[in-house]
């Protein structure tokens, strides 16, 4: 098949719309059930190439929560701990493959962001992934295959409209790559850059102390941003994102960005939020949705009266601004990576204050020596990639 009709663009009135290969030859991706749309195809083949690169450079499953076209998480297939689970609503009873891990570690690094996302696997969707995908609202997925029994899982969401794309994994794009933007064309070679251990040779901090699973955390990082809407800062830790800041015009927004939502993921797991007394019959949204506002300023939101009845059994104890700021500072060995270089300390600042100990940035800004002083002040690792990754 040359060409796919979709719907209609980005907006309902952007018609007619397509995708299709220039060349005549046939597209790389079948649509095993649903019916995706222009924006579902974005999100799908940039998901794709993330994941896909991932595994390449690191050997594990990889996943990817995507949403308008840039990641909400991604992760690699590390076993999930007894509190993940908890965090990430897994049944006590599910059997979890690697990529299925993979695929909810990515969903779990920013849930609310998550919500109606497009997955992206690796590898073969199993059983175990489609089972948890059922219980969340997204609105598709692309993989290089599915399982019997997953594809038959998948096709009972959405009253069985839900969008399940089969790519092949063989697929090579072109050299060059072209974008019209109001009837003028653009033409650019494909980023063709390899994200691997050799891009971070140069450590420019007097800290040259990299551990092994801070190298995979600084590859999931710099991939992520790959693919990610610029300017972009990304944080990770044990081979998961925990907070994405894309496309601010200000590289110290996307660190604050990223740093909020790193924030807010290890907040998930602080004792009052695990022992927040849900009724039974909340679901996943409205469980996610009460949590966010816990744990934000706007607390009093979920706990008035009149409010707190609707999803909870009783009503929680406040987790108070000193509880939280005492909480985050416990969170350590972060990786933080920047599709740029920072232009001042003060991203390495922000940085610290959500646990970032290893950070990779391209370098090569005229206050680099500022930077390498502050991360020097608290004894970080810090990389210089001499790559720069915008994505637009």
């Amino acid at each position: 098949m040359n060409e796919l009709e979709l719907k209609y663009g980005c907006n309902p009135n952007q018609k007619p719309a397509r995708i299709f290969m220039k060349d005549g030859s046939d597209l790389p991706v079948k649509v095993l059930n649903g019916k995706p749309g222009f924006i579902n195809f974005l999100d799908a083949l940039n998901s794709w190439q993330l994941v896909k690169e991932l595994k390449e450079a690191t050997g594990l499953p990889s996943a990817a929560s995507f949403k308008h076209v840039s990641p909400a998480g991604a992760a690699v297939g590390l076993p999930l701990s007894e509190t993940d689970k908890a965090i990430y609503f897994v049944r006590p009873d599910a059997e979890l493959s690697p990529i299925a891990c993979a695929y909810i570690r990515a969903r779990g690094a920013d849930r609310l962001c998550s919500y109606g996302d497009w997955a992206a696997l690796s590898d073969e969707c199993d059983a175990a992934t489609a089972a948890y995908l059922k219980e969340e609202v997204s609105d598709g997925i692309i993989a290089p295959s599915y399982s019997e029994e997953a594809l038959a899982i998948l096709r009972t969401k959405k009253k069985g409209g839900y969008n399940v794309v089969q790519i092949d994994p063989d697929y090579v794009p072109a050299l060059q790559e072209y974008k019209d933007v109001f009837g003028i064309t653009f033409e650019q070679g494909h980023n063709n850059f390899r994200i691997d251990e050799a891009l971070l040779q140069n450590i420019v901090t007097k800290n040259k102390d990299l551990p092994q699973a801070a190298v995979i955390d600084m590859i999931v990082a710099l991939i992520t941003l790959k693919y990610t809407q610029s300017n972009s800062v990304c944080y990770v830790k044990d081979g998961q994102a925990i907070g994405v800041g894309a496309g601010q015009q200000s590289r110290i927004h996307c660190t604050r960005l990223a740093g909020s939502k790193a924030d807010n993921w290890y907040l998930r797991q602080n004792p009052k939020v695990l022992a927040l007394p849900f009724k039974p019959d909340v679901r996943r949204p409205d469980r996610d949705n009460a949590i966010d506002v816990y744990i934000s300023d706007e607390y009093e939101d979920v706990l008035r009266d009149g409010e707190w009845q609707r999803v909870f059994i009783e009503k929680p104890p406040v987790l108070t601004a000193e509880e939280k700021k005492a909480w985050i500072a416990t969170l350590g060995g972060v990786t933080c990576g920047s599709d740029a270089f920072f232009p001042f300390g003060d991203n390495v600042e922000r940085a610290r204050k959500s646990g970032v100990q290893y950070i990779a940035e391209p370098g090569g800004s005229i206050r680099d020596d500022h930077v390498i002083m502050t991360a020097d002040r608290y004894n970080m690792v810090m990389c210089f990639t001499g790559m720069r990754l915008f994505h637009h």
